[in-house]
């Protein structure tokens, strides 16, 4: 089995790195990678630990990118030595998070809520804090009985305290995964919100700027849609790739490690054999 899209604690995930590994070989993975948003820091932590239980580690990231419509995330898989225009994107990026956080906080404290960014930040073991943790802490603060409450009504798009991100430039993304020895990947294609009778053109594009893989089957898609982008993005020369988009059972029930839309397991017939070798 084969996993190309999983989160840990390094950004949003439930489970640290090792743990992570760990959790991947207890579920028959062979194949993990850690592609954490917009951070590289649980990468040294899980090959370390994919070493030691024999699974082949593939060190990845997702960056958030700049897009007119919905949200565009570009998975890096094989990064083999951070390159400094990549590093340089992942310090812009935390930068922005930096600033969309302090001003959520501030949201919160002009509508009475007695919210400090330097507690929030003290319950977390990660360098990338986002809304997921915000929701957690809310939580934790009985401002909400879950994080999806969370979500509805405080954090998600056009809710109360939502902040809008400022995202990666594409090309430049694009450019700097390729000088770390990574292979650019759009992750869940339809979170862009394209109609399918323009998404063919989209991919074109996409394809001629650089981009080599499609994250054809993704949970957050049904299994026909997923057989869809499968066939047209083999159709337009794009590697096909599955993930399971695993953040841990607390943050998203439905997605279970090594299994993708449909609790469909993700095995060989996914994954491109010429594929694993520049992975690797």
């Amino acid at each position: 089995m084969v996993d190309l899209h999983t989160h840990s604690t390094a950004s949003d995930g439930i489970r640290s790195p090792k743990e992570l590994v760990m959790h991947a070989k207890e579920h028959g993975i062979s194949v993990l990678a850690l592609t954490d948003h917009d951070t590289i820091d649980g990468l040294e932590e899980a090959g370390l630990a994919a070493q030691e239980c024999g699974i082949t580690f593939v060190p990845g990231v997702e960056l958030n990118i700049n897009w007119p419509t919905g949200e565009f995330h570009l998975l890096g898989l094989g990064l083999k030595s951070p390159s400094q225009d990549f590093l340089d994107i992942l310090q812009g990026l935390k930068v922005d998070r930096k600033r969309r956080n302090l001003a959520m906080i501030q949201k919160m404290k002009d509508a009475g809520f007695d919210a400090d960014l330097n507690e929030l930040e003290s319950m977390f073991s990660t360098n990338c804090l986002g809304r997921p943790h915000f929701a957690a802490y809310m939580v934790e603060k009985k401002v909400v009985k879950t994080r999806q409450q969370a979500f509805d009504k405080y954090l998600g798009k056009n809710c109360l305290w939502y902040v809008e991100r400022t995202g990666a430039d594409l090309d430049k993304a694009i450019a700097a995964i390729k000088n770390s020895g990574g292979i650019p990947v759009m992750a869940h294609p339809l979170s862009i919100y394209v109609s399918w009778g323009k998404i063919r053109g989209v991919l074109e594009e996409l394809k001629a700027r650089g981009i080599e893989g499609l994250e054809g089957w993704h949970p957050g898609a049904r299994v026909g849609e997923c057989k869809r982008l499968d066939e047209l993005g083999r159709e337009l020369g794009f590697f096909i790739t599955a993930g399971s988009d695993y953040h841990g059972e607390s943050v998203r029930a439905d997605r279970k490690i090594g299994r993708t839309c449909g609790q469909i397991k993700i095995e060989d017939k996914f994954y491109y054999e010429e594929l694993l070798p520049r992975l690797k």
